[in-house]
């Protein structure tokens, strides 16, 4: 039996949703434009939680990237999709999300309208071992030193800078 297809909203750069489209046309190059959420996770020293994305992943694999990342299913609410990735991801359930900012990210692949969001967490972080390798908290300094290196998705680099704002 064939697993049902993925289906994500259309969206236009505001946000408005004008379509529908397949997880595989939305990442085959059409670069049509999706929603995704993106949860940055802080503990009380302000150390950043990052995961490492699985080496089976089809885009980035093996990366470090934000704590959570996802895709907003259609038919489904911006928070409603933080909140399932966060469970699904890390088993985060109990949080309150804050909102940063939203911003297009284009990659070679894809063309995504990303809401990023950010707590302060310090309750118990389970991984899915089929969506991450490990996870694990960053200091801000470490991450800075570690820019140049090949270690983070591109996504991530751009957002951090972003997020060094948000910080302030």
């Amino acid at each position: 039996m064939m697993a049902e297809e993925e289906f994500f909203p259309l969206v236009d750069e505001a946000g408005n949703i004008v379509g529908r489209a397949t997880r595989k046309e939305c990442h085959g190059g059409s670069m049509m434009l999706h929603p995704v959420v993106h949860l940055h996770i802080f503990n009380a020293k302000g150390e950043l939680y990052l995961q490492k994305r699985s080496m089976n992943k089809d885009i980035q694999p093996g990366k470090w990237d934000t704590a959570v990342g996802g895709h907003v299913d259609f038919g489904e609410g911006v928070e409603l999709a933080l909140r399932r990735e966060a469970r699904e991801e890390l088993g985060v359930v109990d949080f309150k999300p804050e909102f940063n900012y939203s911003y297009l990210w284009e990659s070679t692949v894809e063309r995504e309208l990303v809401y990023s969001y950010r707590t302060v967490y310090e309750g118990k972080i389970t991984i899915d071992p089929v969506e991450l390798d490990e996870g694990r908290f960053w200091s801000f300094e470490e991450i800075e030193k570690s820019l140049s290196e090949d270690l983070f998705t591109g996504n991530f680099k751009k957002e951090f800078e972003m997020l060094k704002e948000v910080k302030r």
